[in-house]
């Protein structure tokens, strides 16, 4: 997925079920500089409505008069771009590159009742496969279990077959900041422009204020009463900030017992120790415990709530990439 969780083929499905017809166009492979990673969508209404991008200038263009022709004659096929240095950014390829897209009408290629599963899938924060052999044209939905690292790196591509193309739908990254503090002002706008949808917890009114955090979702309770409806997956990364037991043990705790991808937690070394003690008394485990990254951030020296912000955010992004 890109930067924010699309709506492209929810966008398709809904085109096709208006009777417009609907084309999904995927890139597939990409070599040099593409501006488009693979996995990327476009959708393409019979009426020639877009959603979403493949690329950009005349690529763009040209995968779209492919796709109108799709929704006629109802064929899939797969469409190769490629262009020099020279002619590279008129075209969208910044330093020159080849990309490979996919184009599908949906209900001719990809089945209708497929897409619709797909679409409830990712509603549901699901992470789910699509699977298209280019060969045969078949297709099939498939689990996490199916394809762990691909999941896990969120890396669409094709299988060594060089024929089996997976597009990986993983659930929109979310971040969970518990302590709505000055540190937790800084963080989230960074969360938000990496691709997280933040959620910030403080039963602290004072802390826990709209005008202080303008247009994002506070919840002014403490975790356990939050997070059990909200729910924690691997697709979560938590941040406690508050730097008080009572607020940040239960996040704690509830990340402890769910595959979030990431645990950070403010306070020095002492103030862990503690915290460790705690939970060692409730019967977590060190290899649980050794989860927690903490003090939280990256030592990068960081002095102010903004730089420390950075250490987390850079953290975070490390487990995710690298973990």
């Amino acid at each position: 997925m890109s930067e924010r969780f699309d709506n492209i083929p929810e966008m398709a499905l809904d085109w096709h079920r208006a009777g417009k017809g609907a084309v999904l166009a995927t890139v597939v492979q990409t070599w040099g500089s593409a501006p488009r990673p693979v996995g990327s969508q476009l959708a393409v209404s019979g009426d020639g409505e877009i959603q979403g991008s493949v690329s950009g200038g005349c690529v763009e263009g040209a995968v779209i008069v492919e796709a109108l022709e799709a929704v006629e004659d109802g064929e899939s096929r797969l469409l190769t771009f490629g262009v020099s240095d020279d002619e590279a950014f008129a075209v969208g390829l910044a330093c020159g590159g080849t990309i490979r897209v996919l184009v599908e009408p949906v209900g001719k290629a990809i089945p209708e009742d497929m897409l619709a599963e797909l679409v409830d899938k990712r509603a549901a924060r699901a992470p789910v496969a699509y699977v298209v052999n280019v060969g045969s044209w078949t297709r099939r939905l498939a689990g996490r279990a199916d394809f762990a690292d691909r999941f896990r790196g969120d890396r669409s591509g094709f299988e060594e077959d060089e024929e089996t193309f997976v597009a990986i739908h993983n659930p929109p990254l979310r971040m969970v900041v518990v302590g709505a503090v000055h540190i937790a002002q800084a963080l989230v706008p960074m969360a938000r422009l990496a691709g997280y949808d933040p959620l910030i917890i403080d039963p602290r009114g004072a802390f826990a204020q709209d005008h202080r955090f303008p247009g994002e979702d506070i919840r002014e309770d403490y975790p356990d009463e939050v997070l059990p409806e909200v729910g924690l997956d691997a697709r979560t990364a938590v941040v406690t900030l508050s730097h008080d037991p009572k607020i940040d043990d239960p996040a704690i705790e509830a990340a402890l017992a769910s595959e979030c991808f990431y645990l950070g937690c403010l306070g020095s070394t002492r103030t862990h120790a503690k915290r460790v003690d705690r939970l060692k008394e409730r019967g977590y485990t060190e290899k649980q415990i050794a989860r927690i990254h903490a003090p939280v951030g990256l030592d990068i020296g960081s002095k102010s709530p903004a730089e420390i912000a950075i250490s987390v955010m850079a953290q975070v992004t490390q487990a995710l990439r690298q973990g």
